[in-house]
């Protein structure tokens, strides 16, 4: 990298070409005051605190002004200072007096300027500047009449979160930040990530806290617990309570200075009234059998006792444990062990068995796991990004604004989806396909490149298998037979070949593939597709999976799975089992193990007779609910392990009181493959415990492994038996390590080459008549998975419409709707009521149902079968 050498306070520097002023000394610990500027900004110059004098006397905004080889630059001279007080005296002036009632306290930046300079007060005529004082929304107050004009929470909202719902409004005095029309936030698109209020240097924009006022007392970094994205928090706290969520201050984080409404808003929930405070357990001898406090040795000697108990009379199989893709790897690695080396069964899955986990298996097959290194940074070098039945703007916020900053960088995106979702607006094509059309056009599109001979035949001689097999299946696919299954019109397929052909592709796959039945066929198309055009391997593309849950992926990592173990290798390998045999001492069940929909049914018909749930909620997070509940309460005993209360936990024979990420110690495994290590914030409320302290005591009493009492025990036998985790230590963040040996990821050498998958067609289905529409199911930004936690948040709860239903305006305009009617979805297995809204985004035939909402009903429109097909489904809808 060149570098430039200049002086800055006769204090000779270097420091990168192409840097400002006032980059090169913060890179060089020379401190220049600034109000307008953050490093995540472009320089805007606005604020002139940053001014600096040059060789000839010229004062310049260090922010704004490039370095250069030779500069002689003065950061405190006199003169700087004079102008740099009047600056500050000038805002000031127009500031309302009302410090110690602002919530920005002593973190204000325009407070601490001033007493950095010795400003006390102006000796200037006051010039209160009054404007309306805005809170309507649950999230945000703005008092703009603090506001300096620094033009930070524009910048943010067009830069990084690329939304627009602000900018400058009037001018000169009058002058401030407002949306459209000078409506309120609630009234516009601002999707209130909390962006702006991190940035703001004073009180002008606040969080909205009923219950606390002012600066916290400590703070602590944290991980967000919301989404696979892995975002890193700074959390305040007071009086061991949550009062403050923000972004960390670490340039090296994922997310930046950004999260979304559920990261930055949402964490009230940890105040919940809901919140599990103390084990609890049934007591069947009253007459109304109720859950009471009791001691933990009770509970734990009632768990392990009962446990032990069914296992002698009815055998292993006849218990299963239902973990959680929102615990830590440490929680996961010992709920995992407690099913199999305690109870020696392998009836153990976890939460995200919900969102299509497990189908991702092909790919880790194929890649030996090489694909699941993929750094959101790297977006912005990519050739072509396809986007594939996701929508992160909902789903995962901070990936989609990695998106949209490439886009608006000038790299092509193709967005296939059904709805027009928010990412479209800034697609290059929108590919509208059928709901589950989408294996139809992966196989339509390689077949159409194929013709136009657009592939990496380099790539394809060194790293592959079993090319000319896949080309004569391809051959085959007609495109005007392809139509009618996606669709689309030839002329939209064909122009998404334009946009492919001759580049590396970056695929971003979400729900809309993973929640089929046939994902495991799309998945493989898409590797097939992958490979032709030479798009797998460090910086030549990438797949990126959609991770709704925060440890979705570690949990897999983990082996909370019924057919995989630690490290994500297959229970039915004799070799790898004796393996695992020999690590923990002790003979493994060679029956395979039964997933969340399998162990509902086997309770249904009475072989499965205890069930352990570690934070989850089946009652709202699987389909058809009555099902699921009649199923529970045939069982002998069932054991909750939560934070929350819920319809699950009211059912329980014993509920333990767990923790919440903000109050224990662990590490969760992102999206990218990023392992991200946290430490409690806060202890957990009443007598709740730690959820691996809770195991780790629970293993002990079962007697048959020893308990590691600390979590750093826990995480070296981690290290020892999964080296994909060798460097899980606790002490910062690092990379998981995938023993990735093939060609792909190992350029040099004889490695083995990645075969192509087998071309399977995809199949038409006849719409039914009776149910005549799709209902496609989806999240909202708002509410995350079954809802359990946001339904417990008072600012996502205190918004209100969040879930509504919504219909095209062909369908509105047929059936008599309007905005805001009641309407009643009817499947085969279940309908739901909710209002709806029309939107222009849906295809005429097509509806939305958001999920979380309404105590995630939206399942009741599926069947709990072994083939996942849970993301849209048949339906009939009428006025309620």
């Amino acid at each position: 990298m060149e570098t430039i050498a200049l002086t800055i306070d006769g204090k000779k520097i270097t420091c990168p070409a192409g840097s400002s002023l006032l980059e090169a000394a913060d890179q060089n610990d020379i401190k220049i005051p600034r109000l307008c500027y953050h490093p995540d900004l472009k320089p805007y110059g606005a604020c002139r605190m940053c001014l600096v004098e040059n060789e000839s006397g010229r004062l310049v905004a260090a922010c704004v002004t490039p370095a250069a080889t030779g500069m002689e630059i003065q950061t405190a001279t006199p003169r700087i200072l004079k102008h740099r007080r009047n600056i500050v005296r000038l805002m000031i002036a127009e500031h309302p007096e009302s410090c110690i009632l602002c919530a920005k306290g002593n973190r204000c930046q325009l407070r601490q300027a001033a007493a950095n300079l010795g400003i006390g007060e102006t000796d200037l005529y006051p010039m209160p500047n009054h404007k309306p004082f805005e809170e309507a929304n649950p999230f945000m107050i703005r008092d703009l009449s603090k506001c300096i004009l620094c033009g930070k929470c524009i910048r943010a909202d067009h830069e990084l979160v690329e939304i627009g719902a602000i900018d400058y409004n009037m001018r000169g005095f009058r002058s401030r930040p407002a949306t459209v029309h000078d409506r309120g936030l609630e009234q516009s698109n601002c999707t209130f990530c909390g962006t702006c209020l991190s940035l703001c240097p004073t009180g002008a924009l606040s969080a909205k806290n009923m219950q606390f006022a002012g600066s916290p007392a400590e703070e602590q970094d944290s991980i967000c617990g919301f989404c696979g994205v892995g975002c890193r928090l700074t959390i305040g706290s007071f009086e061991n309570r949550i009062v403050e969520v923000n972004p960390a201050h670490d340039s090296e984080s994922v997310n930046g200075a950004t999260l979304c409404v559920r990261g930055h808003f949402a964490h009230d929930y940890l105040g919940s009234s809901r919140r599990l405070v103390s084990p609890l357990m049934r007591k069947e001898k009253e007459a109304q059998p109720e859950l009471v406090p009791i001691s933990w040795d009770e509970a734990l000697d009632r768990v392990a006792g009962r446990l032990k108990d069914i296992k002698d009379k009815y055998g292993p199989q006849s218990i299963g444990f239902m973990g959680s893709s929102k615990c830590t790897l440490e929680e996961n690695y010992l709920f995992q062990k407690l099913a199999r080396v305690c109870m020696g069964t392998n009836n153990v899955d976890n939460g995200g068995h919900v969102y299509g986990q497990s189908q991702t298996r092909i790919l880790d097959e194929k890649t030996d796991g090489g694909y699941r290194l993929a750094h959101l940074a790297d977006l912005k070098n990519a050739d072509v990004i396809f986007i594939l039945g996701a929508d992160p703007s909902h789903s995962v916020p901070v990936m989609a604004y990695y998106l949209k900053r490439a886009a608006r960088n000038g790299i092509p995106m193709i967005v296939a989806d059904p709805r027009r979702t928010e990412l479209v607006n800034f697609a290059r094509l929108w590919l509208p396909v059928t709901p589950a059309g989408d294996l139809a056009l992966i196989n339509a599109l390689s077949a159409l490149l194929l013709e136009r001979d657009s592939c990496d035949q380099g790539f394809i001689d060194r790293c592959t298998a079993g090319f000319s097999a896949f080309q004569q299946a391809l051959a085959g696919i007609n495109l005007d037979e392809s139509g009618p299954m996606t669709g689309l019109e030839p002329a939209a397929i064909k122009s998404a070949v334009d946009l492919l052909s001759g580049k590396k592709i970056t695929f971003v796959i979400g729900h809309g593939i993973l929640q089929r039945k046939n994902a495991d066929k799309s998945l493989a198309a898409v590797l097939n597709l992958s490979l032709m055009s030479g798009s797998l391997g460090r910086g030549r593309g990438g797949i990126f999976i959609v991770s709704k849950e925060n440890n979705q992926q570690g949990a897999l990592d983990m082996g909370a799975s019924p057919d995989l173990l630690p490290g994500r290798q297959p229970v039915g390998s004799s070799g790898l089992k004796k393996v695992w045999e020999q690590n923990w001492h002790t003979k493994l069940s060679p029956d395979a193990g039964l997933n969340m929909p399998e162990m509902i049914r086997a309770a249904e018909n009475g072989s499965l007779k205890a069930l352990y749930i570690l934070g989850e909620n089946p009652l709202t997070a699987l389909p058809q609910h009555a099902r699921v509940k009649r199923a529970l309460k045939k069982l002998d005993f069932l054991v909750v392990q939560d934070i929350l209360t819920n319809k699950t936990a009211a059912m329980a024979h014993v509920v333990l009181a767990g923790a919440a990420m903000a109050e224990k110690a662990g590490a969760f495994t992102s999206l990218e493959g990023r392992i991200q290590s946290f430490l409690p914030v806060v202890a957990p409320p009443g007598k709740a415990r730690a959820d691996w302290k809770i195991l780790d005591q629970l293993q002990a009493r079962l007697g048959r492994t020893g308990p590691f009492d600390t979590i750093d025990k826990i995480r070296a036998e981690i290290r020892r038996f999964i080296p994909m985790y060798a460097a899980l230590n606790g002490h910062h963040e690092a990379w998981i390590q995938p023993n990735a040996q093939k060609a792909a990821f190992h350029i040099q050498g004889d490695a083995e080459r990645i075969s192509f998958c087998p071309v399977v067609s995809a199949r038409v289905t006849s719409p039914e008549k009776n149910y005549p529409f799709t209902a496609i199911v989806g999240t909202r930004r708002y509410q995350l998975g079954s809802g359990t936690r946001t339904r417990a948040s008072g600012r996502i709860q205190g918004l209100g419409s969040a879930g509504r239903l919504e219909i095209s305006p062909a369908d509105a305009a047929a059936l008599d709707f309007s905005d805001g009617d009641s309407a009643v979805v009817r499947s085969p297995w279940g309908e739901i009521r909710r209002a709806l809204r029309i939107s222009s985004d849906l295809k005429q035939g097509n509806i939305f149902v958001p999920t979380g909402a309404n105590g995630n009903d939206a399942m009741e429109l599926f069947e709990l079968a072994d083939e996942t097909e849970w993301k849209s489904c048949a339906v009939q809808i009428e006025k309620a």
